[in-house]
């Protein structure tokens, strides 16, 4: 009988897992932990989460369906008490420049609604309140203010537009008007009547002209010639004292009564960037602009024309853009040998900008004269071209090569139209509000109602409640720092699933299992508790939720815990114990050891000294650092700590960074502002090893990315089947025709593509996922063929090529990284953020180091459990036992207690943050009376 109570799985074999059957509670936190590569992923993605899914499709209407396709049912026998599923992974925020925090979260649109029906509109031009009336109300303003005096009325038909509106006067004329106002003069209209065509005019039509009083006849007139003007005005007209000429506009929409510009009724639209309505128009609602940066386009101008100086021309060629070029020089007396930093200025403008001229040079060799023509587009216009025009995405990346991003100058990056910006509410627009972070957004919300005029109370009571809501969700995951406006594609993985999070439980859905992938990653020791809270918060409503998990206060405040493993790989897959986290600290396992202290990362008895060399950066100030100055230590450990969004990735990915890979490398990634550096002789590379995917097809594997691959394929032509049938290394590439199955063309898999939905992988059916033909597979080294070589795992590979010292030295750094469970040919699409960063420090450990690298590793625990971060520990300390300098930006205490030298960030998140708090070695850090880390790590060294 089925137990209401449990989400029962029977026999789930996906990928390692061994034929489990489990038991998971439902409506309570339950955390799946276990080594990295055991089959947490598994368990809860690729079978709980994947039936889910595919449930939910075969609910579809079968012509619905057409177009989705059918989703395989995931390698498990039986799934019962399922409910409806909601994934929260780390890989699914838009990466569109138009997705924002505030987007995603939906308090923008909450916010564009409330601008919309309260807020208040102000002229541009004068800052006057912008003022909407009836027609009643105007007549009644009339007769207040021009009681007793002459006035004409008249309907604005051209505000300073050029033109000479011959054919407008005609109109006016037979619509029975007989005068206009032309530029503040009243003419009569006559036959043929036209204006200078080049200079701006303002035309309006004289409607009538009248005394003011308040008798019954005038009241009628009145009425009658304000409809008229209203009509022919475009709901706005204007009245002109006759003794005074003093004009005032009246408008049925919202205008500015000095001026007279108006804006349209606001409607939620108006405020959104995504819309045609409040989109900024020079750049379409992104904020920003790229723009053609001179010293790309020229990286060094004392090479000439012909050496190449113009990157994007390269060296001289017989083509017309150079005869142009020759044709530039004969006028402007310069040639194409001369350096570009000596051609005269008028020059270089033609070249940049285009022109088109004739013009005559008398020959001195041929005695008579030379006609010339120029008709040059210019290189900056070219390029600019090719970028805004061009349908091919790769004649676009090479445009954008030679441009930078700037913030649009119309809007200063508001992403709105001027008008949009002129609503405001208690003397703050929408765009100030985005800018906030969410604490002092929320601490804004707080007491608004206080500030607020009793018909905007009226209005905006219920959507308040509503943005104060989802506000304070997101303060409860942690992400105080943010700001509404800030980009999706600049949070990390962590944040993006945190707001996903705050998104889920701000819908108050109930009866919903949940499953999140390690929603701690990136957040600091002190924010955990907001979050375990947050996911309590959800299981109180009535919802189950599983977390797949290593962080040891989140697997001690769970109900339930499956710990798998007992290895990872193919020798994981199995549950090696269940039940709450007290039977749990019970078991002996290698989770349990961690949790209950019978094993631990030991505290190293000594610090590095390191080599005594610094790099010191002086007046970092990038995003939210206040004028940080900083010294690095080489020769040592360096961790970088702080509270979420204190400014620890703006300090080192975006200043330290990209200052060290230009000096060594040419790159073109600007840093963030700072203003100076020295110590750079003290280092001879560095290498940044992130959790970007080393790739982002099926194509691509560890044995591709660490181009063992390449070894592997060289060996099998030395077999002696393929040297007598004189196979080349490229037969057993499956990126090549010739060895590879043409089916797939050699990616093994067929892509069917779901339209709404992220795009299905299902095995070739006719190599079975091999990859290659029947002829490549016949060939064999050690009785393997090169698909089975891909399918082995690292652990098996060591062994088998222990003999050949170039493949066993780059698949012996990737074992030692802890990643002997992933196969050679594992797809890139399925190794997370932290086993891409693993194979990266493989790769680069398997290089020759010099001894005096500084490496820079964002975050490397990402998906480690305990055993893991041991391991990789270790192959961290013995790189800087070599003489390297790693620095690691990292909230892991396990990590932290390790390093030689901590540089710690704060003092909160935000603008709260962009501070050195603390520096030295761990010891010294915990004196710290005003550090969170200290407070942590003082328990860690204890």
């Amino acid at each position: 009988m089925l137990n209401e109570d449990t989400i029962e799985v029977l026999g789930a074999r996906a990928h390692n897992l061994k034929n489990i059957d489990v038991s998971i509670p439902r409506e309570k936190l339950v955390v799946i932990t276990g080594l990295s590569g055991s089959g947490k992923s598994s368990l809860a993605f690729d079978t709980i989460y994947a039936e889910g899914q595919r449930r939910y499709i075969e609910t579809f209407s079968a012509y619905a369906r057409q177009f989705l396709g059918g989703l395989e049912r995931p390698d498990v026998d039986k799934i019962d008490g399922l409910s409806p599923v909601i994934a929260i992974e780390q890989k699914t925020t838009s990466k569109s420049p138009r997705s924002t925090v505030g987007t995603i979260t939906e308090i923008y649109d909450f916010l564009r609604l409330l601008y919309a029906r309260a807020g208040e509109a102000y002229s541009y031009v004068t800052g006057e309140k912008m003022v909407s009336y009836s027609d009643d109300q105007i007549k009644e303003l009339i007769v207040e203010k021009f009681n007793g005096k002459r006035i004409t009325i008249l309907a604005p038909i051209v505000r300073a537009r050029k033109g000479h509106y011959r054919e407008l006067f005609e109109q006016i004329s037979k619509q029975g008007f007989l005068k206009v106002r032309v530029d503040g003069e009243i003419k009569d209209i006559e036959s043929g009547m036209k204006l200078d065509r080049y200079k701006t005019h303002d035309i309006e039509t004289v409607i009538d002209r009248m005394q003011v009083d308040t008798s019954a006849d005038l009241d009628k007139r009145l009425s009658e010639s304000i409809k008229t003007a209203m009509y022919h005005g475009d709901d706005v007209m204007m009245v002109i004292e006759h003794d005074t000429n003093e004009a005032r506009y009246y408008s049925r929409n919202l205008m500015c009564p000095t001026s007279g510009i108006s804006y349209p009724n606001p409607e939620p639209n108006n405020f959104s960037f995504n819309s045609p309505k409040g989109a900024c128009d020079n750049c379409n609602g992104l904020g920003t602009v790229n723009e053609i940066n001179l010293n790309k386009i020229i990286p060094n101008p004392k090479l000439s024309i012909k050496q190449g100086g113009f990157a994007p021309l390269g060296e001289y060629k017989n083509s017309w853009i150079f005869k142009q070029l020759e044709v530039i020089g004969e006028k402007f007396g310069f040639k194409l040998t001369d350096t570009i930093e000596t051609i005269p200025a008028e020059a270089m403008d033609m070249i940049m900008n285009g022109g088109k001229e004739k013009f005559t040079i008398n020959s001195k060799t041929l005695g008579v004269n030379r006609e010339y023509k120029i008709d040059f587009e210019g290189i900056s216009s070219f390029i600019k071209n090719q970028y805004d025009e061009s349908g091919s995405s790769s004649i676009k990346r090479w445009a954008k090569d030679f441009m930078d991003e700037v913030e649009c100058p119309v809007c200063n990056g508001t992403r709105l139209k001027k008008e949009s910006l002129y609503f405001k509410i208690d003397n703050k627009n929408i765009a100030e509000l985005s800018l906030m972070d969410v604490s002092d957004l929320a601490e804004w919300f707080e007491n608004l109602d206080e500030r607020l005029s009793e018909k905007q109370k009226v209005i905006a009571s219920e959507i308040v409640k509503e943005i104060k809501a989802r506000l304070s969700f997101l303060l409860d995951v942690g992400l105080n720092y943010l700001a509404l406006n800030r980009s999706s594609k600049s949070l990390s993985g962590g944040e993006a699933q945190r707001i996903r999070l705050a998104t889920q439980i701000g819908s108050q859905l109930v009866g919903v299992l949940y499953i999140l992938d390690e929603p701690s990653i990136g957040l600091h020791q002190r924010d955990n508790e907001k979050l375990i809270h947050s996911l309590e918060q959800l299981r109180d409503i009535g919802n189950s939720v599983i977390v797949v998990e290593h962080d040891k206060d989140m697997i001690e405040r769970a109900d339930y815990v499956i710990d798998i493993g007992p290895a990872a790989g193919r020798f994981g897959g199995q549950i090696v114990s269940k039940g709450t986290p007290a039977e749990l600290y019970k078991e002996h396992t290698l989770t349990a050891a961690y949790l209950n202290g019978e094993k631990q990362i030991e505290v190293p008895k000594k610090r590095r000294e390191g080599n005594g060399k610094t790099i010191k950066l002086t007046g970092a100030s990038g995003n939210n650092l206040k004028n940080v100055t900083v010294e690095f230590p080489l020769g040592k450990l360096i961790c970088v700590t702080g509270v979420s969004g204190s400014g620890k990735s703006t300090l080192i990915n975006e200043t330290l960074y990209p200052i060290l890979n230009t000096h060594f490398f040419n790159a073109v990634k600007k840093p963030q502002p700072y203003k100076k550096i020295e110590g750079l002789e003290n280092i001879d590379k560095v290498i940044d090893i992130d959790q970007s995917p080393i790739g982002r097809t099926p194509r691509s594997n560890p044995a591709t990315y660490t181009d063992v691959f390449s070894e592997i394929r060289r060996l099998f032509t030395q077999t002696p089947e393929a040297m007598i049938r004189g196979y080349k290394p490229g037969r057993f590439s499956f990126n090549v025709s010739g060895g590879r199955c043409e089916t797939c063309e050699g990616s093994g898999l067929r892509v069917i593509e779901m339209n709404f939905l992220p795009d299905v992988y299902v095995e070739c059916e006719t190599c079975q996922g091999k990859r290659f033909n029947r002829e490549t597979l016949e060939i064999r080294y050690k009785g393997k063929s090169i698909s089975d070589i891909l399918e082995m795992t690292v652990d098996e590979a060591v062994p088998f090529f222990e003999n050949i010292p170039k493949i066993y030295r780059k698949i012996k750094t990737i074992q030692d990284v802890g990643l002997g469970y992933i196969t050679l040919g594992q797809q890139s699409t399925t190794l997370s953020g932290g086993e891409a960063q693993r194979i990266k420090l493989a790769t680069e450990l398997s290089k020759k180091d010099t001894g005096n690298t500084f490496y820079i590793l964002d975050e490397p625990t990402t998906g480690l459990h305990f055993e893991d971060i041991r391991v990789l520990m270790e192959v961290i300390t013995r790189l800087v036992n070599k003489g390297n300098t790693v620095l690691i930006i990292e909230h892991n205490m396990d990590v932290i207690k390790l390093a030689d030298y901590i540089i710690d960030i704060g003092y909160e998140g935000g603008k709260g943050g962009g501070q050195l708090v603390a520096k030295g070695t761990p010891e010294e850090i915990i004196k710290n009376k005003k550090s969170y880390t200290a407070k942590f790590l003082k328990k860690e060294l204890s």
